[in-house]
């Protein structure tokens, strides 16, 4: 294909290959680009798809507990140092939130556990469709 072509076409691939066409462009500076080919995907085409997940059981993610949050200034921030105090946004009675990998999961209490910080889950947060956590209000 020369430097100055347009758009090219390739003629209908099989059923089997789901009827995808494949566009070739070349760029101005000579640079081919094509399109991705993909196979189109089910989750549910599989018979062991229930089991598939258990590969992933031993899996560490990192999980964090948030007592609040507050919205400074960047000034405010460096001037930040020992002593100082930072108010968040959260009462004392207010539940911990528990986060997985950033997915709010579940909301507790803080205990102590052998001398360390813990959690007492009260509340774990349904699920929506995509399999993530909902906080409930």
């Amino acid at each position: 294909m020369s430097a100055n072509s347009e758009t090219t076409t390739a003629a209908p691939r099989s059923e089997a290959d789901n009827d995808v066409t494949e566009s070739v462009l070349t760029g101005a500076e000579g640079v081919e680009v094509q399109s991705p080919e993909f196979q189109n995907f089910s989750p549910h085409d599989s018979p062991s798809h229930a089991n598939e997940i258990s590969r992933f059981a031993d899996i560490k993610v990192t999980v964090s507990a948030e007592l609040g949050r507050a919205k400074i200034p960047i000034q405010r921030l460096l001037s930040l140092g020992n002593g100082s105090v930072l108010a968040l946004d959260r009462t004392i009675e207010s539940p911990i939130e528990l986060i997985a990998q950033g997915v709010p999961l579940a909301s507790g209490e803080v205990v102590v556990v052998d001398g360390c910080f813990g959690i007492r889950i009260t509340k774990v947060y349904p699920r929506n469709r995509k399999g993530e956590s909902l906080p409930v209000e």
